[in-house]
């Protein structure tokens, strides 16, 4: 999107570097990394960004009004409420994909997600592909007058809280097997958190443990990443439950990811936001719905997300109060490769620090403050690695951006 420099990476890109850029990455870490990566980042312009903030702006100050806390209320399943909710979301991630009317390029809100993400691991990515290409300094992948280490040590405040480590869990299902598992292997090396499996959790009264080399360990914080449909449609056992109430702090608090998630999408207004309308709240089906997308609202990794959707699909739904139906959005193809343009989904990433966070107004009055990107490219019909086979220069990547303009 900056042009000189689309055309001078290109220039100077080669399969080798870019073998080598892989090697380096799949063997940094305990994990090798399970998710394609793109042979690019972006560059992102002045006029974008700002494009980019003001949406998210406007969704965020959405979010923070009465009428979506009384909205939200129902989003959670009543077996999945837990106890002792935090007053907002600490993890807002806002995906915009990047499209193109008469005013220009125009970022459109795809989902949300009151959930963590790629945190760590999109700062190890950005050293690679400095490590192995041109990527002028005065580029940056941080905001919020952010640079790499202070954006660290800044995830890691909002993580531990002057905490011991070892009394602080990353906790997963089966996070050697996650897709993500990249992601832990960065916290744990970054913050000295620990990855335990679901599975592996004691409960002692009100009190969850683990074992490490023999020993019992009180966990007195837990940074989930657990994502309640997964360890009921694969029947994992695990001996406490989420609505228990229990002794320990939620660090992103599970309800979160109920109650911001694609389930918000039809309360959202605006002209960065596609409309998206329940399926229990139409009268009539669209006879347009070729111009729709039928997404379910707690599905995760573009999972149960049909694009090419017919009147019996809905017809046939019998959770209707689970799915909506969102309006298409049509990606730009706007990366220049050497096999042709590829279209990109921005994620807008923000931590919206609690009050009992020691200095939680350092970088704004309890506000969310946005400190990273994280960049998916395609040439499919959506972002996945399933309509993206045999094709290059598509994947996670960073988006870059003048320090001055962050």
């Amino acid at each position: 999107m900056i042009p000189e420099l689309r055309k001078k990476y290109n220039a100077e890109f080669s399969y080798e570097k870019y073998e080598n850029f892989l090697n380096d990455l799949n063997t940094s870490k305990m994990y090798p990394v399970a998710l394609p990566i793109s042979e690019t980042p972006l560059f992102l312009s002045e006029d974008l960004i700002e494009k980019l903030k003001a949406a998210s702006n406007e969704i965020i100050s959405q979010l923070q009004t009465d009428e979506f806390k009384k909205y939200s209320e129902s989003a959670v399943p009543q077996d999945f409420y837990v106890p002792n909710e935090d007053e907002h979301s600490l993890f807002l991630l806002l995906d915009f994909a990047v499209c193109r009317n008469e005013r220009g390029l125009i970022p459109m809100l795809v989902e949300l997600q009151g959930f963590p993400s790629h945190f760590f691991f999109m700062s190890l990515l950005e050293e690679k592909y400095r490590k192995y290409f041109f990527i002028p300094y005065n580029l940056t992948t941080y905001y919020s007058g952010l640079n790499r280490d202070s954006y660290l040590d800044f995830i890691k405040k909002i993580l531990l809280n002057d905490s011991d480590p070892e009394e602080v869990i990353l906790l997963e299902v089966e996070p050697e097997k996650q897709t993500s598992r990249i992601e832990f292997a960065c916290t744990k090396d970054l913050t000295g958190i620990d990855h335990i499996d679901l599975s592996a959790v004691i409960k002692k009264k009100n009190k969850l443990y683990y074992k490490k080399n023999g020993r019992e360990i009180e966990i007195k914080k837990i940074y989930s990443r657990v994502i309640q449909d997964e360890y009921v449609k694969k029947n994992i056992q695990f001996n406490f439950k989420f609505t228990d109430d229990l002794d320990v702090e939620w660090i992103g608090h599970p309800n979160w990811f109920y109650k911001i998630s694609k389930h918000t999408l039809p309360f959202l207004k605006g002209n960065n936001v596609p409309p998206s309308v329940f399926l229990k709240n139409y009268d009539e089906i669209p006879d347009d719905l070729e111009n729709y997308v039928l997404k379910s609202v707690f599905s995760y990794g573009g999972k149960d997300v049909e694009i090419s959707v017919d009147k019996e699909m809905i017809e046939m739904n019998k959770d209707k109060s689970n799915y909506i139906l969102q309006k298409k959005i049509e990606y730009a193809p706007l990366i220049e490769t050497p096999h042709g343009y590829a279209k990109t989904e921005i994620r807008m990433m923000y931590i919206w620090p609690y009050e009992r966070t020691e200095g939680f107004n350092v970088y704004g009055k309890n506000q969310p403050i946005l400190v990273n990107n994280l960049v998916r490219m395609s040439k499919g019909k959506m972002m996945g690695v399933e309509f993206n086979r045999d094709q290059s220069w598509v994947g996670m990547t960073i988006a870059l951006h003048n320090r001055s303009e962050s």
